[in-house]
């Protein structure tokens, strides 16, 4: 295991992150990384946290169950994200662990989570799935649908809904990927005026198109490879 090779990436990431935040006239505090840590042992995670690094996000509930154990005794506090899909059987176990779920892609599942969230002195926040893309095998709302639902998701005011999530379509490129970034912050902004919410998080933009996604307005980029490579095992 390359340690320091891990903390030069996550310093590599910050610092393009901070510089595609300036091309477009923002402030790189306002943009948060999430390092995805799917797959990756305790040991490998360490050294971010170490380096800084306080986000985490996993992509499958059981495998952010194991870290949570594992990585309990960390110094640095740790903010833990759901960034995959949730499964409803598996939302009463995860929520009262993490800070964000990500990709709340359904109506039914958003208000589930609602209904949990009574419970709970602190919930944690929500991002909404939008299926920019339009790929069949994706999550999340249609951006027509998702408007339609509008009423139906203020209602839902136990659960912080703080911004809207997407993915670009499979194979594009730091390019190509760029137009799901601009449909999702166009979609943000008509939600936020037909539903009365405020919803300040772009969730968007992973290893291979981050950069773009800030141009675009990201204010959560979820990368994972590019902070691990020729970190070995």
């Amino acid at each position: 295991m390359n340690i320091d090779r891990i903390q030069e990436n996550l310093r590599s990431v910050q610092g393009r992150i901070a510089d595609a935040a300036r091309r477009s006239g923002r402030d790189p505090a306002t943009v948060r990384l999430v390092a995805v840590t799917k797959k990756r042992s305790a040991e490998l995670i360490r050294p971010l946290l170490e380096a800084g690094a306080c986000d985490l996000g996993e992509n499958y509930p059981q495998e952010l169950w194991e870290k949570f154990d594992a990585l309990a005794d960390s110094p640095t506090p740790i903010r833990w994200h759901l960034i995959g899909h949730l499964q409803g059987n598996k939302a009463r176990r995860t929520i009262p662990m993490v800070r964000t779920i990500h990709a709340v892609d359904s109506l039914k599942l958003l208000r589930s989570l609602n209904d949990l969230a009574a419970d709970l002195p602190d919930p944690p926040s929500a991002c909404l799935q939008v299926n920019t893309s339009g790929e069949d095998a994706k999550h999340g709302w249609s951006e027509a649908a998702i408007l339609d639902d509008a009423e139906a998701i203020a209602a839902c005011t136990r659960l912080p809904i703080v911004g809207l999530m997407t993915m670009a379509a499979w194979g594009t490129d730091a390019q190509t990927a760029r137009p799901s970034f601009i449909r999702l912050r166009a979609v943000r902004d008509a939600l936020e005026t037909r539903a009365g919410l405020r919803l300040p998080e772009l969730s968007m933009g992973m290893s291979n198109d981050f950069e773009t996604a800030v141009e675009e307005g990201a204010t959560l980029v979820r990368v994972g490879s590019a902070l691990f490579e020729e970190a070995g095992p």
